[in-house]
C-alpha cells in the first residue's frame, strides 16, 4: 500500500456533511497527484502522510483513494515556505513567509510553537503581530487534533467544528469527562448520538450522567415534539425506560437527583403527578400570575364606549355591526384582559378595526403578532403599523433577552395581538413581562387552528379556564358566505366535506388517484395553469402545502421538482447543505429562531430571525460558501455555512409551518398519511390561508378522512387549571 507525502496545493471538493474531499498534492519532488477520501479538515498549504490504493477514475484519471492520513511538519525549508505561504497561519502571508525561513529555516514551526518571542527577531513583526501569529499557529493545531478526536467518535465533520468551536484546545478532555453535556450544550447533537458515542468509550448503562440526560431528553421531546409543558410521571418513566433500556428503581432514583438538582418540578396537574423542565414551571405559572395581576389592575370606570361611538364608526364606514361584534367591541374596551375568538368571515379584522378607530383618542395602542407575515397582514388590514412581537418587545441578540420587560415596559394603553392560535408559553411570558399595570390586552386568535410550534396551548388554554372574558364570533358575514373558501372551511370545522368544483368559485378537487399524479398535477398548477389562468404571481402569490414531508407528494421531493421547474440551474451560482441545493432566486424559510442571526434593512440593524419568516435568496458566495436572504419584511440576513440548517427550500411547506401566513393560492397535494397527521383542523388550516383560491389535487375519498377525522393530539398543559386556581374558580 503506498505511502506518500505532499502539500495539500487546493481542497479541489468537499461534502461539509460526510467530510469527503477532493484534493491537490503537491510532493516535494515530482508531479502533482489528486487524492480522494474522507479528509474533512485538511486545507490548502497543510503538509500531510497518505496512506492508500491507486484507482482509476473514468472521468478523472489515476487517484489516491485515501484509507489513512497523518498531518506532518514540512521538512525541507521550501516546503516550510510553501505550508506557511499558503495563509493557514493568520499574519503570515507569502513575503513573511520568506522571512521568517531565511531566519530560522526548518525550525520555522517549532519556533512559533515554543519560542513564539522569537518572532520579533525578524523585521516588520513587533510583540502584537508575534502574539497573532503565535495564537493563529496554536489553534490550527490545537483544532485539527480536537477534529481528528471528534469525527474519530463519529461526528459529522460539520458538528465537529460546532464542538470545538464551544469547547476550544479542551475539546477532548471535555467529551472524555461528560459527553453528555454535549446534548445540552451543542445545537444539532441530540441525546441518541451522544449516547452511542459515550457507550463505545466505555460509559455504563447505569452511569447516572447518562440516565438524568436520558430523562432530560425525554422532556425535552415531549416539549419539542409534542408542545407540552409536562408529562405525566408515569409517561416519562415508561418512554425513558424504552430509551435506557435500565430497570425502573434507576430511572427512578436518575428523576429524584434531578428534582433535588432544581432541574425538574414535579407536581399535581390535570389530575397527575406531573413532570416538567424548570423552564417551562416557571414560564406557566408566571403567565397565569402576570394575567391574572392585569386583570385586576387600573380603573375601567371611563374606559365604556357609548352606543353612539359605534354607531359613528359604523356610520364612518358604511356597515353594520352585529349585537355579537358590538357585545364584544362593549367587553374589550370595559375589560383589561379580552379573548376573541372566530373563524373566518366572522368578522375579527372589523373588530380590530373598529377598537382601533375607538380607543385610539384614549391613548397609544400597539398592534402585533407572532410572524413577520401575520404582523404585515395586519398592517394591511387596518392600515396601522403592526409589529412581530419579538420586534415590539425589542429582542436583543447580544443579550438574549427582550428588552422591554417588568424595568421598561411597553408605553401603551391598548395592546391588540393578532394570530395567538401561533403563541407559545415563553413568547406569552415575555408579552406580558413588558404590559404595565392597566393596559388594555386584546388576544385573537381562531382557537380551531393548529395550536403553536412551541409548548403549550395558551390561546386554547385561556378560552377552557373560564376566569378570563371570551368572545366567540361564530356568525358568518354576508360577504364572507360569497367565498366558497370561508364555506368551506367553516363545513370542513363543522365535519361537512367541502364543495367543490362549482363555476364561478374559488375553490376546486383535481381527482388524483397516487402520489405521483397529485404531484404532477401540482406542479402543472403552479407552474403553468395557475400564473395563467388568474394571473398570479408564480412565486409570491401560490404556495404549496402538504401534510407530510416525505413521499412523492411530501414537502421534500415536491421541493426539489418545484425548485428544478421554477427557478432550474442553467449555471446560477449555487451552495449545497446535505441533500438540499440552495440557487439564486430560490424561495426559502427559517425553521427555528436564531436569537442571533444578523440583519439589515436600510439603515437599520438588528439581530433574530424566527421560525416561518420566508424569503428569497439573493446571492449566493460560492467562495465564502454564504448566502443572503432577503425576507419579506425587507431584513437581509447573511447565512454562513453552519446555520444554513436554518433554512429550507419554501416553494412547497407543511401546513404547520403556514400558521399566521396567508396567500392569494394554496395547492394542497392530498392522497394518504397516517391518521394521526391527515386531522380536520390540520385541512381546516390549510384551507384558511388561501385568500383567493384553493386546489386539492388528489383523492376525494382522502379529503373526506380527513373531515371525519376530529382527533386533536392532547397537549399536556396546564395553564388553565393554573389560571382557576389562582383565580379562585373551581
Amino acid at each position: 500500500m503506498p505511502i506518500l507525502d505532499g502539500l495539500v496545493d487546493e481542497v479541489v471538493f468537499r461534502n461539509e456533511e460526510n467530510g469527503w474531499t477532493v484534493l491537490t498534492v503537491k510532493p516535494e519532488k515530482g508531479k502533482a497527484f489528486t487524492v480522494v477520501g474522507v479528509l474533512p479538515f485538511l486545507e490548502a498549504g497543510e503538509c500531510a502522510r497518505f496512506e492508500g490504493e491507486w484507482t482509476e477514475h473514468r472521468d478523472y484519471g489515476k487517484q489516491l483513494k485515501c484509507s489513512d492520513y497523518e498531518c506532518i511538519d514540512p521538512a525541507t525549508k521550501s516546503a516550510v515556505e510553501r505550508y506557511l505561504a499558503s495563509g493557514v497561519v493568520k499574519g503570515v502571508g507569502p513575503a513573511t513567509a520568506k522571512l521568517l525561513v531565511k531566519e530560522f529555516g526548518v525550525r520555522t514551526l517549532d519556533v512559533m510553537e515554543n519560542e513564539p518571542w522569537r518572532l520579533m527577531e525578524v523585521d516588520g513583526i513587533g510583540e502584537k503581530r508575534a502574539q497573532q501569529i503565535s495564537e493563529s499557529f496554536a489553534e490550527q493545531r490545537s483544532s485539527r487534533k480536537a477534529m481528528v478526536f471528534l469525527t474519530g467518535l463519529g461526528f459529522t465533520p460539520a458538528i465537529a467544528m460546532r464542538v470545538f468551536k464551544r469547547y476550544g484546545a479542551n475539546t477532548a478532555e471535555i467529551v472524555r469527562a461528560n459527553p453528555y453535556r454535549l446534548a445540552d450544550e451543542i445545537s444539532g447533537v441530540g441525546f441518541q448520538t451522544v449516547d452511542r458515542i459515550a457507550l463505545s468509550m466505555g460509559v455504563r448503562l447505569n452511569d447516572d450522567q447518562r440516565l438524568q440526560c436520558g430523562l432530560k431528553y425525554v422532556l425535552d421531546e415531549a416539549v419539542n415534539g409534542g408542545g407540552h409543558t409536562y408529562l405525566p410521571r408515569d409517561v416519562l418513566l415508561r418512554d425513558a425506560g424504552r430509551l435506557l433500556n435500565v430497570e425502573a428503581a434507576l430511572i427512578e432514583r436518575a428523576l429524584a437527583i434531578q428534582t433535588l438538582k432544581g432541574d425538574v418540578i414535579c407536581e399535581e396537574a390535570g389530575g397527575t403527578d406531573a413532570v416538567y423542565l424548570r423552564g417551562l414551571y416557571e414560564a406557566e405559572s408566571d403567565v397565569a400570575a402576570r394575567l391574572l395581576r392585569l386583570q385586576g389592575s387600573g380603573d375601567d370606570a371611563d374606559e365604556e364606549i357609548s352606543d353612539d361611538a359605534i354607531a359613528g364608526f359604523e356610520r364612518e364606514k358604511g356597515m353594520r355591526l352585529s349585537d355579537r361584534q358590538k357585545d364584544a367591541i362593549r367587553i374589550a374596551a370595559s375589560r383589561r384582559v379580552t379573548v376573541i375568538t372566530g373563524g373566518p368571515g366572522t368578522g375579527k379584522t372589523t373588530l380590530i378595526n373598529c377598537l382601533l378607530h375607538l380607543a385610539a383618542p384614549k391613548g397609544k395602542i400597539e398592534l402585533c403578532a407572532p410572524t413577520g407575515r401575520a404582523a404585515k397582514r395586519m398592517s394591511e388590514t387596518t392600515g396601522a403599523e403592526a409589529l412581530t412581537i419579538h420586534r415590539l418587545l425589542e429582542y436583543s441578540g447580544d443579550e438574549e433577552k427582550f428588552k422591554k420587560c417588568e424595568d421598561d415596559p411597553l408605553d401603551a394603553k391598548t395592546i391588540i395581538v393578532d394570530e395567538m392560535s401561533m403563541v407559545d408559553i415563553f413568547l406569552m411570558r415575555a408579552l406580558l413581562r413588558a404590559v404595565r399595570a392597566g393596559t388594555r390586552l386584546v388576544l385573537v386568535g381562531d382557537k380551531d387552528q393548529l395550536p403553536s410550534v412551541g409548548a403549550g396551548n395558551v390561546l386554547g388554554d385561556l378560552i377552557d379556564s373560564g376566569v378570563l372574558p371570551v368572545v366567540r364570533l361564530t356568525e358568518v358575514f354576508r360577504q364572507a358566505e360569497a367565498s366558497a373558501i370561508v364555506v368551506n372551511a367553516h363545513r370542513i370545522n363543522h365535519g361537512e366535506m367541502p364543495i367543490v368544483n362549482r363555476k364561478g368559485t374559488d375553490f376546486f378537487l383535481e381527482r388524483m388517484q397516487t402520489a405521483e399524479q397529485a404531484a404532477q398535477s401540482t406542479l402543472n398548477l403552479v407552474k403553468t395553469r395557475l400564473p395563467g389562468y388568474f394571473g398570479l404571481d408564480v412565486l409570491r402569490g401560490i404556495q404549496v402545502m402538504t401534510p407530510m414531508k416525505k413521499g412523492a407528494a411530501g414537502v421534500y421531493e415536491m421541493n426539489r421538482r418545484l425548485q428544478e421547474a421554477l427557478n432550474p440551474s442553467e449555471g446560477q451560482p449555487q451552495l449545497t447543505r446535505g441533500e438540499t441545493i440552495f440557487r439564486l432566486g430560490d424561495k426559502v424559510m427559517q425553521v427555528k429562531n436564531d436569537y442571533e442571526l444578523g440583519w439589515l434593512r436600510g439603515d437599520e440593524e438588528g439581530k433574530g430571525v424566527f421560525n416561518g419568516d420566508i424569503g428569497f435568496i439573493t446571492d449566493v458566495n460560492r467562495e465564502d460558501k454564504t448566502l443572503t436572504v432577503r425576507f419579506d419584511d425587507g431584513r437581509s440576513a447573511e447565512y454562513f455555512e453552519d446555520v444554513l440548517e436554518e433554512l429550507e427550500l419554501a416553494y412547497c411547506m407543511s401546513v404547520h409551518k403556514s400558521q399566521g401566513s396567508e396567500f392569494d393560492a394554496v395547492v394542497l397535494p392530498l392522497v394518504s398519511g397516517p391518521p394521526m397527521l391527515m386531522t380536520r383542523n390540520l385541512l381546516y388550516t390549510a384551507v384558511t390561508r388561501a385568500k383567493k383560491l384553493v386546489v386539492i389535487t388528489g383523492r376525494e375519498d382522502c379529503v373526506r378522512a380527513m373531515v371525519n377525522n376530529n382527533h386533536i393530539a392532547r397537549r399536556y398543559s396546564a395553564l388553565a387549571e393554573r389560571l382557576r386556581a389562582m383565580g379562585g374558580v373551581r
